[in-house]
């Protein structure tokens, strides 16, 4: 199941009412019409519920006297090389752990995924590794990192031509089209949608652990 991140915006075009433009912003020009600058790399972001896991000693218990091991994933950052026909962006991320019993020296491996999703909803890759947490004996938490990485066609993440030109034609007041935000139009969406990539990393979570998560 992938849901939206929460973390990380999306790449599509955001709204900011600003005085200059970086990527993945619109902004208001001039009065009327919008400048749009936007960026072939993929958004990088944890989709909701899947930064967070909590190991139980006896599965199907989940109360608090029966927590083994609580994790959580964060400093999720990227780097990106679009100069090329494929456009490769690389996600690191920390891992922070805690155990309840310290005793004895130890060793915790967690899955975790890469996932490419297209236009919000369609998953276009998926790999799954491992993260090991190493425990001291007499130590409470644990601290490793891990990586995930994307290639996207530069030509499937880049807006045609005609549709880049709706969304930053400058409009003068009083034309039919002035009012209208180039962004409601459907097609447009589409477009904008087809083009937008993302790179999502989480912990691989069983449907207990996803239900746990969202619950707590």
């Amino acid at each position: 199941m992938i849901v939206r991140p929460r973390l990380i915006a999306t790449a599509t075009l955001v709204a900011a009412l600003a005085g200059c433009s970086s990527t993945g912003e619109i902004v208001v020009d001039q009065g009327v019409g919008i400048q749009a600058v936007r960026s072939a790399c993929p958004a990088v972001g944890i989709p909701d519920y899947t930064g967070d896991v909590t190991l139980f000693r006896t599965p199907g218990s989940t109360t608090a006297d029966n927590i083994d091991v609580v994790a959580a994933m964060t400093n999720v950052r990227s780097t990106c090389n679009d100069s090329g026909d494929k456009v490769f962006t690389q996600a690191t991320f920390d891992v922070l752990a805690r155990r309840t019993d310290t005793r004895g020296a130890r060793q915790v491996s967690i899955p975790y995924f890469a996932t490419v999703l297209r236009g919000g909803t369609a998953v276009i890759s998926k790999r799954v590794g491992q993260v090991t947490l190493s425990f001291a004996d007499g130590q409470e938490r644990a601290q490793a990192s891990g990586t995930g990485s994307a290639y996207v066609d530069r030509a499937e993440a880049t807006l045609p031509a005609d549709i880049r030109e709706r969304i930053t034609r400058q409009r003068k007041a009083g034309e039919a089209d002035a009012a209208i935000d180039p962004l409601s139009e459907p097609d447009v969406k589409a477009a904008v949608a087809r083009a937008t990539f993302e790179l999502l990393v989480g912990f691989q979570l069983d449907q207990n652990q996803l239900n746990y998560n969202g619950t707590r």
